[in-house]
């Protein structure tokens, strides 16, 4: 066991926790410390995604646990983000896919800041809003999620909560979907790249893991406009990192 490893397991167990209260951000810091570590953009995206198969199963079992799934809302995300996400994991293979990065932050930026207007001004929020939107919405998260490594929580979540729906079930909901999402790219970055790094994908699984059953109750918890304003902050932080970074 390295200093690497025990690192990887506290940062998957700290992604873990972040994503399991609020929807989104596992793939993003994970993916994050595995460009970091030196590897190319696809085979960062196959190692968290590969780690995520375990974490995001029992995230969604969590969320089942605690009642914070929307039936409906979770079946349409998840049969629209897995057509999106194999098509995302295949596109990834073949070509970088940092050219879309600057885009798709600046799309996440503005997206948090109305989070955080709605969350400033107390709008309510609605337990069963309609989503006429979240096939698409589905469909394009989980191609942005395996393009970028971790696109589907903080464009599904946001654009949900943005528009009004309940923190509670879009993040339960989200986070279960992601478990199938997560599957289906996995799937197509190991027919496409192999699988290698298999250490890192275990480091994270373990501390991913153990942060997993934490979520849901977190979730259940706190009071909706603080999970928005939350939600907003880091998907405003993250966006304005990741388009800096993909700027300079």
């Amino acid at each position: 066991m390295t200093v690497e490893f025990f690192l990887l397991v506290g940062i998957g167990f700290f992604a873990q926790l972040v994503d399991g209260a609020l929807g989104m951000a596992f793939g993003l810091i994970a993916t994050s410390a595995m460009l970091s570590l030196g590897l190319p953009p696809a085979q960062a995206s196959a190692t968290t995604h590969t780690a995520e198969v375990a974490t995001t199963a029992v995230s969604g079992l969590s969320h089942l646990y605690h009642r914070n799934i929307d039936g409906r809302l979770f079946l349409t995300l998840g049969i629209a983000g897995v057509g999106g996400g194999v098509l995302g994991a295949y596109v990834l293979a073949k070509i970088d896919g940092k050219a879309i990065l600057p885009f798709v932050s600046a799309y996440l930026l503005i997206v948090g800041l109305l989070i955080i207007l709605k969350a400033i001004q107390l709008s309510p929020t609605q337990e069963d809003a309609k989503a006429g939107y979240a096939a698409p919405l589905g469909l394009v998260g989980g191609f942005l999620d395996a393009i970028g490594g971790g696109g589907w929580g903080p464009m599904v979540t946001s654009t949900l909560i943005g528009s009004g729906h309940a923190p509670r079930k879009v993040i339960g909901s989200v986070n279960a979907a992601e478990f199938f999402v997560t599957v289906a790219v996995s799937t197509t970055f190991f027919v496409e790249l192999g699988i290698a790094h298999v250490q890192h994908i275990a480091a994270l699984v373990i501390g991913g893991v153990l942060a997993a059953p934490l979520g849901g109750y977190f979730v259940r918890h706190l009071k909706p406009h603080l999970l928005m304003g939350v939600v907003g902050l880091l998907v405003s932080g993250l966006a304005l990192y990741q388009l800096v970074r993909a700027l300079s």
